[in-house]
C-alpha cells in the first residue's frame, strides 16, 4: 500500500514545455482522493513550487513539500517542519571560491529570493529567478546581514563549462558539503546532511510512514538519495542513465505521461484488483 508519492518537478512532473499534462494531473488528483500524500520534492524554494501545488490541488497544513533539495521540509501553507542551512561562514567561503575562479553562481535565501555578486548574471540565474517568482539581488556578502544563511548555492553555466568545473568543485567542497550535479546547467552545494532522501526521511518519520509505503519519481543525480530511500523508485524515460540504473522501474518520458502510466501500473490497477 503506497501512502506517499514524492515527485521531482523539472523534467519529471513537468514536460518539456514546463507544463503538467492533463493525464498526469488527473492521475495525481485521483491519488489524492484516495488519501495518498503527494509531495513535490525539488531544488526550488516554496515560491517556485506553489503554482504546481495549486494546479494539482495540494493545499493545507496536512499536505507537505520538500524544498531546496531537502534543506527545508514544510507544509504547503509554509509551516516549517525541518530546516538545515549553510551558515554565513559557509556562504562566504563559497562566494570567495567562485569569485576567485570566475564562476557564475547564485544562492537562494529561505525567502525564495536569488542573490549573486556577479554583475554579468548568467542566463540560468535569470531563469531561476523567473521560475521562483523572485527578483535577482546583486549583493556581496558584506552587503547582507551578518547572520545571512542559505539553503543552497548553485554554480551555473553551459554544460561544457560545468563539466570542467565539477571535479575541482567537488575536490574543494565535497568533504564539507553535499555537492551534486543537479542537471546539465547546475552544480549545487548544500549542507552536508541535506539531500532529497534526508528530507523525505524526516517527513516520513514525522508522518509515521515506512519507506516501503513510499513511491518516488525522478530523473537526475539529485534524485538518487530518495531513490535509495523509497520502497519503489521510478525513473522517467527521459532520465539520465545513472538515475535509470538506480531505479526499480523506468516509466515513459515526461512528455508521454510517464507518471500517469506508472500510477496506473502500480497503484490504480492494484486498487482495482483488490
Amino acid at each position: 500500500m503506497i501512502k506517499l508519492i514524492a515527485l521531482d518537478i523539472d523534467q519529471t512532473l513537468l514536460n518539456s514545455q514546463s507544463e503538467i499534462t492533463a493525464d498526469t494531473k488527473n492521475s495525481l488528483q485521483k491519488a489524492l482522493q484516495q488519501g495518498i500524500k503527494i509531495v513535490l520534492c525539488s531544488g526550488r524554494p516554496l515560491a517556485g513550487v506553489s503554482p504546481y501545488l495549486k494546479e494539482i490541488g495540494i493545499t493545507g497544513d496536512e499536505q507537505y513539500v520538500i524544498t531546496y533539495n531537502g534543506a527545508l521540509v514544510e507544509s504547503v501553507s509554509g509551516k516549517i517542519l525541518s530546516r538545515q542551512t549553510l551558515d554565513n561562514a559557509d556562504y562566504r567561503r563559497i562566494v570567495k571560491y567562485v569569485t576567485e575562479h570566475n564562476m557564475q553562481y547564485y544562492v537562494l535565501g529561505d525567502d525564495s529570493k536569488v542573490y549573486t555578486s556577479n554583475h554579468d548574471i548568467n542566463r540560468i540565474a535569470v531563469v531561476q529567478a523567473w521560475e521562483n517568482s523572485a527578483g535577482i539581488y546583486v549583493r556581496t556578502p558584506d552587503e547582507l546581514p551578518a547572520d545571512f544563511e542559505i539553503p543552497k548555492a548553485a554554480i551555473v553555466g553551459e554544460k561544457e563549462t560545468l563539466d570542467n568545473y565539477e571535479e575541482p568543485v567537488k575536490k574543494e567542497f565535497a568533504d564539507d558539503y553535499y555537492v551534486v550535479r543537479a542537471a546539465d546547467n547546475f552544480l549545487e552545494l548544500m549542507h552536508k546532511d541535506v539531500n532529497k532522501g534526508s528530507g523525505l526521511t524526516k517527513l516520513t518519520t514525522i508522518l509515521n510512514i515506512k519507506p516501503e509505503e513510499v513511491m518516488v519519481f525522478g530523473d537526475e543525480q539529485n534524485d538518487l538519495p530518495m531513490f535509495d530511500f523509497a520502497g519503489t523508485a521510478i525513473c522517467m524515460g527521459n532520465g539520465s542513465d545513472l538515475a535509470k540504473a538506480h531505479a526499480d522501474y523506468v516509466t515513459d518520458t515526461n512528455d508521454n505521461d510517464g507518471i500517469a502510466k506508472a500510477l496506473d501500473k502500480f497503484i490504480f490497477l492494484e486498487t482495482y484488483q483488490n
